[in-house]
Parts: structure tokens; sequence; C-alpha cells
């Protein structure tokens, strides 16, 4: 099952970038963009994972809204332009996950919700690429009923590009993330492992000349 992400924001290009993003990174949205309409649409639907939440917003701030999200343990992270310090100290204390400033990179964004999800036992458990199915809780891998036996390396790997599937990860955080900062090896080592699960798996993942790979549908 999709993770299920509610996007209040007034700001028509960015509510509609986040709505994409958020799509092709297989997450369900429902986006909003008053706050008191989102408050009164809370009461009738508040099934959500997580918000991604504008503190200048008309009808209601984003600071009110975070009683209903209380109310309804719906974790946040705050997306605004507001950078004073005490904006920032008063959303964290208030119960918000994160609070990210205006403008942010998209890719650093996705991570921090998987980390809030992760952080929140919400993470999704089943990973789908065409006919894979990777659960997360077993790290076992499906193609129909045969079980796929993947290396500790490439599982990781696998997993990574599912979760931000059709964003472009550089070799530098594929190295960082999955084989960890005391890695003191070269980058080379990621294009090995990267080939080989694309050539086994049959992945359509795209070499991103001077940035990375991306695995895209």
């Amino acid at each position: 099952m999709k993770n299920r992400i509610l996007i209040v924001e007034d700001d028509r290009d960015i509510r509609e970038s986040l709505a994409l993003n958020l799509d092709l990174s297989g997450y369900e949205y429902v986006a909003l963009e008053d706050g008191a309409e989102t408050a009164a649409y809370l009461e009738t639907d508040h099934r959500f994972d997580l918000a991604l939440l504008d503190v200048m917003l008309p009808g209601m701030d984003g600071f009110a809204l975070m009683d209903p999200m209380k109310r309804y343990e719906i974790p946040v992270i705050y997306l605004t332009a507001k950078v004073d310090v005490n904006s920032r100290v008063y959303g964290l204390r208030d119960g918000a996950e994160d609070y990210i400033v205006k403008p942010f990179e998209m890719l650093e964004l996705l991570v921090r919700i998987e980390k809030v999800l992760e952080r929140n036992g919400r993470s999704r458990k089943t990973l789908e690429y065409h006919d894979l199915v990777v659960d997360t809780t077993m790290h076992a891998v499906w193609r129909g009923n045969e079980i796929l036996h993947l290396q500790p390396l490439e599982y990781e790997l696998l997993v990574k590009f599912l979760r931000f599937k059709n964003c472009t990860l550089s070799r530098e955080r594929l190295l960082s993330e999955v084989w960890g900062y005391n890695y003191f090896g070269g980058t080379r080592t990621v294009d090995t492992h990267v080939s080989r699960i694309r050539r086994e798996l049959n992945l359509n993942i795209v070499t991103v000349p001077k940035c990375g790979y991306r695995l895209e549908d």
C-alpha cells in the first residue's frame, strides 16, 4: 500500500511540483491550498502518513494547523519561506518532525520524507517495480513466485532506487548511504554494482552523465 501524504501549499507552482514528484516517487497525495479548508477537510478524511505544510497560508496558518495534525497523529514537515530562527524553533518545539526553508532540493525533501516515515513506523514495507516485489521487513525480493538471492549491497542499492524512483541519485550519495561514510573506496564500485543489478534484475536504470543514476518506470 502506498503512503498517503497531505500537501497544504498556497503557491500553485510549488503545490503542483510537490504533487508531481510525490506521484513519480510512488506516493498518494491530497493537495490543498487553504488552512481553514484543510482543518475542515481533516474532520472527514485524516488517513495521512505525513503532512507537508506551508506556514503562511490563507484562512489558518500552518502553525495553527498543528493542533488537528496532533489530534489525528499526522507527522508534519514544514515547508516555508520563514527563515528566522524563532519560527523554526517554534515549529519544531510545537511538534513538527522537520522544518525546511524554501527554496529546497526535491531529492532532499524526498529523503527527509522517508526518514520521517521510518521514524514513525510508517515507511512502506513493500516496494514494487513492474514484476519485482521487495519485502523490506523480510529483506526478500520476488519476481512472481521466484525468490531472488541478492548480495547485501545489491539489495540495499535496489531498495534505495525503489524508494527514490525517478530521482537522480549521485554516485557520492549512493556510496555514503549504501556503503557508509567509513568506506574509503572510489565511486567505481558503485558503477559495478549498479551495472550488475541493472543487468540481473532487468531494471531501467538510466545513467545521467556527470550526475549519477536514475531508476525510471
